[in-house]
């Protein structure tokens, strides 16, 4: 099946892809550019492919930024100061300066301005019309939506820009607080959900072309977790959560998802019979995937992932009796599942824990006894270097619609905490588990973190279900050494459960923010 090519094709107008990209003030094209290369329907296309593409990075920043933040992994360095080591460690000074957070915020940008820049023209030319102008406007406002609802997991109140700007006017614009982020992100759902198609069913430029694009089914997953994250508690924070029980919002999409009800109707989705075969590059679009990063092995790595290279051992790659890849992971270092993940979380016989988790390797006679993830370490995928790969990165599946729902249920919108384990039957089965008769909300977050660890989704849940403090300092106690030798900051506060302004965004325009509790 076609894949999205992430790709810049637009001759120079748009801002190079390459590392990050320079902090929240991106230079627009100029007017006389913009214009002038937006004439026809393929030009559209194009630079909608430039949108999909400023995603390319997003998979391996939230392998750092979610994954290895939450107790699903235990990564101190060897040095104990490497880039990684003050998010797994909550250490606040080094936040500030940390380069995976101002990647965060200055690639979050850089999404917002490309989705911008392509809603503008819309606006402004009639190159395309109909159905089709409806899905870019969609496709952009779902894109954009995306990066905003990152932005605002990652550090509470932003600046909210929903035209591209120049730097001088970007400078004069505040964070906002998190209910405007919040307004402008379902917003721009609830176009997408009415915008976008059910599905695609060709290649090339068309309103039905383009498989592997953004769905209307995609947007209404996301508008359900983006209403379960709202509804989620506020720790005294100015976060994500807002306490503003709207899991009766979030259960309506579900059930649209489930059931195929509602206007519109999206795609008959589907689990997938094998756990291990969700991920793999040779089963992509799979009734299972709802919304996808896209990667091909073009030979340059400039259109391949690297995601599944960030944790794994160099070593592993290229053991002639291991993986024997003709190149190394670049990871520096392994970065290894917790004790608590690999030992307690799953069952002896749970499926899932051999198709996640890698349990060490030995290389010319010498062994790492540490386990590691390997979900999407598949050499089916493999191209000619370690940003080369054809694997695509799986940002929502049917299974968390199921267990989205359940969520619902659980706190007793639209069904019960009985309904809701039943909810789980089918996917405790393709584990190898038995049926459970109840669901707490704790034991339905340790079955999330059993269906979707090495998926970058464990940290949000923690701070969704209100138990980001509870779970994160009791597993601290567990896995890290006692004071004083303990690495990990304990106890682990509130105000460090989100991310600090990035020091480069608070010297790029003095006194415009204000700096997040915590790192003051």
């Amino acid at each position: 099946m076609k894949k999205i090519i992430l790709c810049l094709s637009l001759a120079g107008a748009l801002v190079a892809l390459g590392g990050c990209e320079k902090d929240l003030e991106q230079t627009p094209i100029s007017n006389g550019s913009v214009p002038d290369f937006y004439k026809t329907a393929a030009d559209f296309d194009q630079a909608m492919s430039a949108v999909y593409n400023s995603l390319r990075g997003y998979p391996d920043r939230e392998v750092i930024l979610s994954e290895l933040r939450s107790d699903n992994i235990y990564a101190v360095s060897s040095i104990g100061s490497r880039d990684w080591d003050p998010v797994n460690n909550f250490s606040a000074a080094l936040l500030v300066v940390n380069p995976y957070v101002a990647d965060a915020w200055a690639s979050g940008y850089s999404t917002i301005f490309r989705a911008n820049t392509l809603l503008d023209q819309l606006a402004q030319n009639g190159a395309v019309a109909g159905s089709l102008r409806a899905r870019y406007e969609g496709e952009a406002k779902f894109i954009r939506a995306f990066a905003y609802f990152d932005l605002v997991r990652k550090f509470g109140r932003v600046p909210v820009i929903e035209k591209p700007l120049i730097p001088q006017e970007v400078a004069k614009i505040p964070r906002s607080e998190v209910p405007a982020v919040y307004a402008l992100i379902e917003s721009d759902l609830r176009t997408a959900i009415a915008s976008l198609p059910a599905a695609y069913t060709g290649t090339g430029v068309g309103a039905a072309a383009g498989v592997g694009r953004v769905t209307n089914g995609a947007a209404k997953g996301l508008l359900a977790l983006v209403y379960l994250t709202k509804s989620g508690p506020t720790y005294g924070i100015k976060g994500p959560g807002l306490g503003s029980n709207e899991y009766d919002k979030a259960n309506v999409l579900l059930d649209e998802l489930i059931n195929r009800s509602g206007t519109p109707v999206s795609a008959p989705y589907a689990l997938q019979a094998s756990y291990a075969n969700i991920s793999s590059p040779t089963n992509e679009n799979n009734p299972e995937v709802l919304f996808d990063i896209q990667y091909i092995a073009n030979g340059l790595g400039t259109l391949g992932s690297s995601f599944m290279n960030v944790v794994v051992p160099d070593a592993y790659y290229t053991a002639p009796t291991l993986l024997a890849l003709p190149f190394s992971a670049g990871s520096v270092e392994i970065k290894p599942c917790s004790n608590d993940l690999n030992n307690a979380a799953y069952a002896a016989n749970d499926t899932r824990r051999a198709a996640t988790i890698q349990q060490g390797y030995t290389n010319a006679g010498t062994t790492d006894t540490r386990p590691f993830y390997k979900k999407y370490l598949n050499v089916a995928g493999k191209g000619s270097n370690r940003t080369d790969w054809a694997t695509n990165f799986i940002v929502m599946r049917y299974a968390d619609v199921l267990l989205m729902k359940a969520e619902c249920e659980v706190r007793g919108v639209g069904g019960t905490p009985a309904s809701a384990a039943a909810r789980l039957t089918p996917l405790r089965t393709r584990a190898g588990q038995p049926a459970l008769t109840t669901l707490t909300l704790e034991s339905l977050m340790e079955e999330r973190r059993r269906e979707f660890s090495g998926e970058n989704l464990r940290w949000n849940d923690l701070m969704r279900s209100g138990l980001a403090l509870t779970t994160m300092n009791a597993w601290a106690a567990r896995e890290d050494a006692p004071p004083p030798n303990n690495r990990i900051l304990r106890p682990i506060p509130a105000e460090l459960l989100l991310y600090p302004v990035p020091q480069t965004e608070l010297s790029s325009a003095p006194g415009l923010y204000e700096q997040n509790d915590g790192y003051k």
